[in-house]
């Protein structure tokens, strides 16, 4: 149970870098040429990817690929749906219940022999 929570964490950890890459120079630097956030994204990419590639490492000890895609997408959009309320001030709408729904359906098809015991 303990590398599963390491695992989380640690992707929990490396989507925060990963989302501000991603979409924090939307909001940051998008006066900017779009050479320079490439740039600045790639920066914050690189502490996203010293924290997921170990988490992968260490996750892939008591998961296979399939589960830790599934596991980083969920930790993705729960990371996401914050950020993009509160850092970027989009709206809320029920279109993320049904996504977040869809990914724990995911989960749950990908973990359900773990969870169900076989």
């Amino acid at each position: 149970m303990r590398t599963y929570v390491i695992t989380a964490l640690m992707l929990a950890l490396s989507n925060v870098f990963m989302i501000f890459a991603w979409y924090g120079h939307l909001r940051n630097l998008s006066a900017r040429p779009w050479l320079l956030a490439a740039l600045a994204s790639w920066g914050v990419a690189l502490f996203e990817y010293l924290i997921q590639v170990p988490a992968n490492r260490i996750g892939h000890q008591v998961m296979n690929v399939g589960e830790l895609k599934i596991l980083q997408e969920a930790i993705t959009l729960t990371i996401f749906v914050p950020f993009s309320v509160f850092y970027m001030k989009e709206r809320l709408t029920l279109d993320y219940l049904w996504a977040g729904l869809c990914i724990l359906g995911a989960v749950f098809f990908l973990f359900r022999s773990r969870l169900m015991g076989a």
